[in-house]
């Protein structure tokens, strides 16, 4: 569930990857550890050494530390009962910040999480037909409701205050000690984390207690200026404050951000759920965290999960389509209204929340020469960025830092170490400004480059050449004529169907043998002509090393899947052009046996496919691991002639002759 997946805890998260880049910043910046007072008394201050934060002693005193609990007023009533909703706050801040009138910077976490979520998880029945009503969903065991918690979470505390910021968490509305109800993306998920900012800077009231009317204050000791940072869910909601556009959110790192809840529930109109989490969909999530205040949670139960979020104008689990439900929960809309600076994180083999999430906020942004950058990582979900890009992105944009943090390459992209380039086309000049496949480092520090995909990288068309048992050949120019065909069963794994020598429920094309490594970095992109013999028909398409080993997934030289896509077949008049799939039009009834047209994009990757292997396109009906599970038998034809496959390749048409792909 997006849950789980967004419950890592955060310093628990890729540890190859989070301490690795100690050497990669050259500093700047030295301020002193004191500054004098008017009468000669040292107070604490603030240590900056390369352009990074450094422990204090004074500040690490945890006998010091001031913890505080409040509640923040919001601006939205999400449980309808006349009253604005409070959100449940906590701090842990320097003690100097009261005994030496020091003002500091804030690093903010937000999550639904904090107080604990559903003892188990109960998703949607998978084995169902298309377009039909789905079946009831069985009852949920709740979480507790836990109180009194004066301290929300521990995490952050111990990485940023002894270096002269404060903690803040915030509960998320309907969680924990937080008033009102989970909304699951709509508007009270972003504004909620907005009102403790604003409360940082004296903008909004916060209280003592949850119903009570004594204030308290936070601009004694706050210099208005907040980073945030998480992981998952609790990534997402950096991302989602900072689309308020909400003065004093200075910097955000959302790590593995689901960015979009149809994405993240659906595919290019089809019921598709998200990995390791099938069957799972809105309102699952909402059960998983809903921990707040029982007495009020039948009452939540009617607004929104049995409300809002039921029927044809909800979720809609019957036809997967886009409608106003899932536009209000995507992020990619309210990108224009970013002030912050956001470095996202993403892996490219994450398919619980899928790295195409961060890519298009990357390209919205970019598109707007907003301040975005992005670190990419061969691993799954979570990962945060090196310690010390985020500890010079937070020393920048909280405390002034001028540590050149902005002058930095846009993307970095921690690459697989187990691999090297191809041996004669490597390039003389800086990886950034080459065209050619460079050389690999054998080392997992992040890469530096202009832009991902990464300079050099061009679309190659691919076509399918038809061959026995479903296992064709991948060409440049022409491909075959005819057709060729599969039969759905979902009882095969595609794990099980890209092993195989032949098998009839897939369809796979493959290059030739490769005799030198090839590059492939971008978002892939399919382009068919197909005919179902029924109404509708899952669609599903991955790319794959061969020979296929299904114990390791796209990473660290397994030659395993590198990237997936999926498509419902009846959108095929909005599923034209590829990209980000955003189209309201509804999908229609199939007529069995014609042909329809439709191009559709594979998650975006980038990974370097070895010599000895093969590059192969698989095309399936039903994927047991992520869609419906209707009943086997559907046909798929594919017009062979009118079908390609556009992948990207460093050093386009010229990489991929040089590494063998094709003669």
């Amino acid at each position: 569930m997006f849950n789980i997946r967004f419950r890592i805890p955060p310093n628990a998260e890729s540890q190859m990857i989070n301490r690795c880049s100690a050497v990669l910043f050259a500093g700047a910046v030295l301020l002193t550890s004191a500054t004098v007072a008017a009468q000669g008394a040292p107070k604490a201050g603030p240590v900056f050494r390369g352009g990074l934060a450094q422990v204090v002693p004074a500040f690490a005193d945890t006998a010091q530390w001031i913890r505080q609990e409040l509640w923040v007023e919001t601006s939205f009533d999400s449980d309808h009962d006349g009253r604005k909703d409070r959100i449940h706050v906590d701090v842990t801040r320097p003690g100097q910040t009261a005994s030496e009138g020091l003002r500091v910077p804030v690093v903010m976490g937000s999550s639904p999480y904090y107080a604990g979520t559903a003892r188990g998880q109960v998703n949607w029945h998978v084995g169902q037909e298309l377009d039909a009503s789905p079946a009831p969903r069985d009852p949920m065991t709740p979480p507790a409701f836990r109180s009194p918690r004066p301290r929300i979470s521990n995490s952050l505390v111990n990485e940023w205050v002894p270096r002269g910021f404060a903690v803040v968490h915030s509960e998320q509305p309907g969680t924990g000690l937080s008033e009102g109800c989970p909304t699951v993306g709509d508007i009270p998920e972003r504004m909620a984390p907005k009102a403790v900012i604003d409360w940082l800077n004296g903008r909004a009231p916060g209280y003592t207690t949850r119903t009570g009317s004594a204030r308290i204050d936070a601009t004694s000791w706050s210099t208005g200026k907040v980073g945030m940072i998480g992981t998952s869910y609790e990534g997402t909601l950096p991302l989602a404050a900072a689309t308020t556009g909400v003065k004093g959110l200075e910097v955000v790192v959302p790590v593995s951000p689901n960015t979009s809840y149809y994405h993240y529930y659906r595919a290019n109109g089809l019921v598709r759920s998200p990995g390791g989490y099938l069957g799972e969909d809105v309102d699952v999530l909402y059960d998983f965290v809903a921990s707040g205040d029982t007495t009020g949670r039948a009452n939540c139960d009617r607004i929104w999960k049995n409300g809002v979020f039921a029927g044809a104008k909800g979720q809609d689990r019957q036809t997967g389509d886009i409608n106003e439900f899932w536009r209000v929960r995507d992020l990619a809309q309210y990108t224009k209204g970013i002030r912050a600076a956001v470095l996202l994180a993403h892996g490219f083999n994450d398919y619980n929340v899928f790295p195409s999430h961060s890519v298009r906020i990357f390209d919205a942004m970019q598109a707007r020469k907003q301040p975005v950058s992005l670190y990419m990582h061969q691993g799954g979900h979570g990962g945060n960025p090196p310690a010390d890009m985020v500890n010079r992105w937070f020393t920048h944009y909280l405390y002034g830092v001028d540590n050149g943090v902005q002058q930095d390459p846009p993307v970095w992209i921690v690459q697989d170490a187990g691999m090297q380039a191809p041996q004669a086309m490597k390039p003389a000049t800086a990886p950034t400004d080459s065209a050619a496949p460079r050389a690999r480092p054998r080392t997992m520090l992040p890469t530096p480059f202009a832009s991902f995909p990464v300079p050099g990288s061009e679309m190659v068309a691919f076509r399918p050449v038809s061959g026995p048992g479903g296992s064709g050949s991948l060409a440049l120019g022409k491909g075959s004529q005819g057709t060729d065909r599969l039969v759905d069963d979902v009882a095969m794994s595609g794990s099980a169907n890209a092993t195989a020598t032949s098998s009839p429920h897939r369809l796979l094309y493959a290059t030739a043998v490769l005799t030198d490594t090839m590059h492939i970095s971008g978002t892939p992109r399919v382009t068919l002509r197909i005919a179902s013999s029924k109404p509708a028909a899952n669609l599903s398409v991955w790319l794959v090393m061969l020979p296929f080993d299904s114990a390791g997934v796209g990473a660290a030289s397994h030659r395993g899947v590198l990237t997936r896509g999926w498509a419902d077949i009846r959108n095929w008049k909005s599923l034209t052009r590829g990209g980000d799939y955003q189209s309201m039009e509804p999908g229609e009834p199939l007529v069995p046996g014609r042909f329809y047209d439709l191009t559709f994009d594979l998650e975006p990757d980038d990974e370097y496919v070895p010599s000895g292997s093969r590059l192969a396109v698989m095309i399936m009906s039903s994927d047991r691991q992520f869609t419906l599970w209707p009943a086997a038998g559907t046909e798929l034809t594919l017009d062979l002639a009118h079908s390609h496959f556009d992948i990207p390749v460093v050093g386009g048409v010229k990489g991929a002759r040089h590494a063998g792909a094709v003669p």
